[in-house]
C-alpha cells in the first residue's frame, strides 16, 4: 500500500510529524502562509482550543463559516460541522483533520429511515438538530442548534405541527418549555446519555454549592437535577456570570477548558458517566484530532470535505432560515 492509499483508508494523514520541529509554530506559519483559518469546537482538546483562531459551539461554528474570508477552513471538530462549513462555504476548501471523527447523535439518524418518517407526517414542518448529516439538513425545513433551538420553535405558529429530530432528550425538553407536542425521532448521544445521575447526586452531596449546569441533550432525570440548562456556550457563559465559586459540568469535558481560563478563581467538577470509574466523560470521536494531524491537515491540504451539489443546494436552505432567524432574535 502507498502513502496515498494509506491516508485514503485511515481517514487522516498519518505521515509521522518531524521531531526537530515546533508544531504549535509550524500550525501558525502554515495557516498564515495558506489563508486559513482554525475553527475549533469547545470539546476540541486543550492545545487545539488554544491555537485555533475561534473557539465556539456549533451555531457560532456555523455563522463563522459563513462569514470568513479565508481560504481553507479547519475544522476541528467532527465531521457534520466540516459539511455544514462546506455547505455554507462551497468554493473554499474544508479540512477536518481525522475524517473519522463522526457523531453517535448524526450516526443514530440514517437519511432513507428519516425521510420514510417525514413522509408518514407529510403536513409537519421539519426541524433537526445541527448534529446531522448533509443528507438529513437536505430533508429538513428549519435547522436549529441548542443555542437557538426555542427561539426557531417559539417562532412558528402555535398551531404548527413539527417534526423534530434526531435527538429526543432535546425534543423532549423543548416541548416542556415551549407548550409544544412536537413529533420527535428517536436518536441520542452517546456522550449526554451516558451521565450517571446517582454519581451526580453523590456530587452533590459531597459539595452542596456547586451549581450544575447541564445540556439540555441529558436525559430528562438529569435535567431535573439541574440548576441551569443550556446550550454549551450559554454554560459557559452562564459560569461567568454566575456568583457560585463551584460547578458540576454535565457536558462534554472539553468545554471545562474555556470555563477555567474565562474564570480561574472558580472550581469546575466533570460530572462522571455511568460506565466509568473516571470523573470525566469525552466524546471519543472529538477527541480524535490531534496537533499531529491538524498540522498534517494544513500541510497536504486533506483530508477535505465534499458535499454533492444537489445535496448542499437543498441543505443551505434550511440553515439560512435558521441564522436569519437567529440573527433577528440577537443569538
Amino acid at each position: 500500500m502507498n502513502i496515498k492509499d494509506s491516508w485514503l483508508k485511515s481517514g487522516y494523514v498519518n505521515e509521522s510529524v518531524p521531531t526537530n520541529i515546533d508544531i504549535k509554530k509550524e500550525i501558525v506559519r502554515l495557516k498564515e502562509e495558506k489563508d486559513a483559518i482554525i475553527m475549533a469546537h469547545f470539546y476540541q482538546t486543550n492545545e487545539i482550543q488554544d491555537i485555533a483562531d475561534f473557539v465556539g459551539d456549533s451555531l457560532a461554528l456555523a455563522q463563522k463559516a459563513a462569514k470568513t474570508d479565508a481560504k481553507i477552513i479547519v475544522l476541528a471538530g467532527v465531521h457534520f460541522m466540516g459539511e455544514t462549513a462546506k455547505i455554507l462555504s462551497p468554493y473554499k476548501t474544508v479540512l477536518v483533520p481525522d475524517l473519522n471523527a463522526g457523531c453517535s447523535l448524526a450516526d443514530s439518524c440514517p437519511p432513507e429511515a428519516f425521510k420514510a418518517f417525514v413522509d408518514k407526517h407529510p403536513d409537519h414542518t421539519v426541524l433537526t438538530y445541527v448534529n446531522t448529516t448533509a443528507k438529513i439538513k437536505a430533508l429538513s425545513d428549519i435547522v436549529v442548534t441548542s443555542t437557538n433551538a426555542k427561539n426557531i420553535v417559539d417562532s412558528l405558529p402555535k398551531d404548527e405541527k413539527i417534526i423534530f429530530g434526531p435527538d429526543r432528550n432535546l425534543g423532549n425538553y423543548l416541548n416542556s418549555i415551549s407548550g409544544r407536542e412536537m413529533v420527535l425521532w428517536d436518536g441520542a448521544c452517546h456522550v449526554h446519555e451516558k451521565f450517571s445521575v446517582e454519581k451526580i447526586v453523590e456530587l452533590k452531596a459531597e459539595h452542596p454549592d456547586a451549581v450544575v449546569l447541564a445540556h439540555p441533550e441529558c436525559k430528562k432525570p438529569l435535567l431535573l437535577l439541574a440548576d441551569f440548562i443550556g446550550s454549551t456556550a450559554a454554560l459557559l457563559k452562564h459560569s461567568i456570570s454566575s456568583d457560585a465559586n463551584k460547578f458540576i459540568v454535565a457536558t462534554e469535558s472539553g468545554i471545562i477548558h474555556q470555563m477555567q481560563k474565562e474564570s480561574p478563581e472558580k472550581v469546575f467538577i466533570p460530572a462522571p458517566p455511568n460506565d466509568s470509574t473516571c470523573a470525566c466523560n469525552d466524546c471519543e470521536y472529538m477527541k480524535l484530532n490531534s496537533l499531529e494531524k491538524l498540522y498534517n491537515a494544513l500541510k497536504y491540504e486533506w483530508p477535505s470535505i465534499d458535499v454533492d451539489e444537489e445535496i448542499r443546494k437543498d441543505a443551505v436552505k434550511p440553515i439560512n432560515r435558521m441564522l436569519e432567524i437567529s440573527k433577528k432574535a440577537g443569538l
